[in-house]
């Protein structure tokens, strides 16, 4: 039954009940109860009507072909606009409902059968992560890799982020389609294979090494304390500086301490604060077994110290254990990495030049590893030893760190009337004298050389500034011991000293366990040419079988 009917019905019912005598209650009863089962018919219609469009609509809706999802390429005009669906491109119409006006390059839109912008979808933060290699023009970018015969394309740059300026190794973000890069990740500023943090090192914190110190400082604080003085003598600064030596004989600290100190100098002589951009790269870290890759991140690391350059700050590219990454080229006779990863280091350095507030320094323990390129003039300008502490400048190493701060034995504090500089004077000495002392005990190595002539190492021919750390740090183990055992007032003693100098020579044997001496050899400034053998001596003061270097 439907609306009109049931009016029709109302109206009918209206006209008979007119005609009803009005002392007849029974038919007045029966035409009220045929009123309500109209009503009731009525409107359970309607609510039958209602859950019927119910079913139609959602009916429609699951026949209704799917809406498709397009990336708008280009902005939208005349209400027309040029939307990405996968690898083909569709010039389209906005529906009229639509503000055609409030698409941006880069929305997400949706596209009915006709292919129609009937409506947009919000930012899903989906999306490969693709490196920028340069900016084409101004809305667009190339990206991909730079590796010859690799793939690399050109995508357009959503609205959002044309104010961002993008550069060369930034990483951006491309919508799924891979049509149009959406967000800008700009190229991280610690990477795993630099860090930038530079820790207060003044140069009285570094002991010994007096000659190396003052050459470096003559070498690259006073091109950028004296330019004047420079551009009158028409001499270029150092580029380049190799520091040499040993393991542990403070290479990487005087890098560090380079950095700090420069830069607070070089303040106070411009006049106001400028920032320093310590890049401590890890030769072996930057090694990458993907073809191209490792000359890849040295070009990035050049060009972060290029663009930190022009911000103003002083830039230290600071290459430990150069001779790993660095080595000397095999000449095309076999696959070497160096072979490619030199000239591009090479050809990095020398774009340089021009720029005066970057320093490059190397490390290494073989520099005899390193190609000659990389060391020449105008390249590596200088090479810094960094040898081994001798007697005065072991007393200054330990002194550093048996500081005030360090508790004393009481009874040695007694002994010195409380004076604990004395009493730390005592130790110190104490220390470096059992070190130097000539005994069976302190016997090392036996070197015999082809002049028939042989020498004993002591531990005093081993020493370095690591060592002397070492040493300290275990004497502390052995008075916190005491501390935690109860004797709450315990400090260091010269027992525990020697103690720990014992202990570390017997657990770190300085030379490996195999018949090839000749790296070690080169530390110790001894030419595995002239050697013949080595015999390590036990702690019994006997010798062991001979080791030979040269068959």
């Amino acid at each position: 039954m439907g609306d009109r009917d049931v009016r029709a019905s109302e109206s009918i019912l209206e006209s008979i009940a007119q005609h009803v005598p009005a002392d007849d209650p029974k038919l007045k009863n029966h035409l009220a109860a045929l009123r309500e089962s109209l009503e009731r018919d009525a409107a359970q219609h309607r609510s039958d009507q209602e859950a019927l469009r119910e079913f139609e609509e959602a009916y429609e809706k699951l026949t209704a072909p799917a809406n498709r999802v397009g990336v708008l390429v280009s902005a939208a005009e005349d209400s027309r606009a040029l939307v990405a669906i996968g690898e083909s491109e569709y010039v389209v119409n906005v529906d009229p409902k639509m503000d055609a006006s409030s698409l941006r390059v880069g929305d997400r839109v949706l596209l009915n059968e006709a292919f129609a912008v009937v409506g947009s979808l919000p930012d899903d933060r989906c999306g490969p992560i693709v490196r920028v290699i340069e900016p084409v023009g101004a809305a667009s970018v190339r990206v991909g890799s730079e590796a010859p015969g690799s793939d690399s394309r050109i995508v357009a740059v959503a609205e959002r982020i044309e104010a961002q300026e993008l550069h060369a190794g930034d990483e951006v973000r491309l919508d799924s389609m891979g049509r149009v890069a959406l967000e800008h990740l700009p190229k991280k500023e610690l990477r795993d294979y630099f860090f930038e943090e530079v820790p207060e090192i003044p140069w009285d914190k570094i002991g010994g090494q007096t000659e190396a110190i003052q050459l470096i400082r003559d070498t690259i604080e006073h091109p950028l304390l004296f330019p004047e003085v420079y551009r009158r003598f028409d001499k270029k600064p150092v580029k380049g500086i190799l520091l040499c030596g040993p393991p542990g004989c403070g290479k990487t600290l005087i890098g560090k301490a380079t950095a700090y100190n420069l830069t607070r100098e070089y303040s106070e002589r411009v006049g106001h604060e400028v920032k320093e951009y310590f890049m401590y790269v890890s030769g072996p870290k930057i090694l990458n077994m993907w073809l191209g890759e490792t000359e890849r991140i040295v070009r990035e690391i050049f060009e972060t110290a290029r663009e930190k350059a022009k911000e103003g700050r002083l830039v230290f590219i600071f290459v430990d254990e150069a001779e790993s990454v660095l080595r000397t080229r095999s000449g095309g006779r076999w696959l070497n990495i160096s072979n490619t990863v030199v000239p591009q280091f090479c050809a990095e350095l020398d774009g340089l030049v021009s720029l005066d507030n970057v320093v490059l320094l190397l490390t290494s323990n073989r520099p005899d590893y390193i190609d000659p390129a990389v060391l020449r003039p105008e390249r590596i300008d200088r090479k810094v030893k960094v040898g081994r502490p001798s007697r005065d400048e072991a007393l200054q190493i330990a002194s550093i760190y048996l500081h005030e701060s360090v508790p004393i034995d009481p009874v040695l504090l007694a002994q010195h009337r409380g004076e604990i500089d004395c009493a730390r004077r005592d130790l110190i000495e104490g220390l470096v004298r059992h070190l130097w002392r000539k005994a069976p005990e302190t016997e090392f190595l036996q070197v015999f050389f082809r002049n028939g002539s042989s020498q004993v190492l002591h531990w005093s021919d081993l020493v370095s500034g690591a060592l002397l750390k070492s040493i300290v740090d275990r004497a502390k183990d052995y008075a916190i011991k005491r501390v935690v055992a109860g004797e709450a007032d315990a400090g260091i003693r010269l027992a525990d000293l020697e103690a720990a100098a014992r202990d570390e020579y017997a657990e770190n044997e300085i030379f490996p366990k195999s018949d090839t001496q000749e790296d070690w050899l080169k530390l110790l400034d001894f030419e595995p040419e002239n050697v013949v053998a080595v015999k390590p001596i036990d702690a019994s003061g006997k010798t062991k079988t001979a080791r030979k270097t040269i068959i």
